[in-house]
């Protein structure tokens, strides 16, 4: 009970004076108000881009508050949020996609899950020619 974290709680924060040449790979929910230019990235994370940040980065996580500036692909599993004063110049992808009244963004969005990759579990059939079927009318060649 202690040291757990609570889902979406913060795990890391950098503040508004912090700059960030590089890749942020990080678990949990970060928060950042500085800037960044590079990649953003994170398995199962949440990103939240406070008012005051400036973003020069592509980001990949599972979910995206953004509520500065972002320039780059932004591609979340789960959502993207986009609240004013944001604003957004670059493509955006995720299957629910949320963007209020006053966010600038200039860029094309795409309201699609990310293709899961093939994990080896489910094997992918090839097509099987139905021969002498029974069942009348029934397409022979599916």
């Amino acid at each position: 009970m202690g040291n757990k974290l609570k889902a979406d709680s913060i795990t890391t924060f950098l503040g508004t004076e912090t700059t960030i040449e590089g890749v942020i790979e990080f678990k949990g929910t970060i928060r950042l108000d500085g800037r960044v230019k590079g990649k953003i990235r994170s398995e199962c994370g949440t990103v939240i881009i406070g008012e005051k940040a400036v973003i020069d980065a592509d980001i990949d996580v599972d979910v995206a508050i953004i509520m500065g500036q972002v320039n780059g692909v932004i591609d979340a599993k789960d959502r993207i949020e986009l609240y004013p004063p944001g604003s957004v110049v670059g493509d955006i992808q995720a299957p629910l996609i949320s963007i209020d009244a006053g966010v600038k963004f200039n860029g094309n969005c795409a309201m699609k899950a990310r293709p899961k990759a093939n994990t080896g579990k489910i094997p992918i059939l090839e097509p099987v020619e139905m021969k002498d079927s029974k069942i009348k009318n029934f397409p022979k060649n599916l």
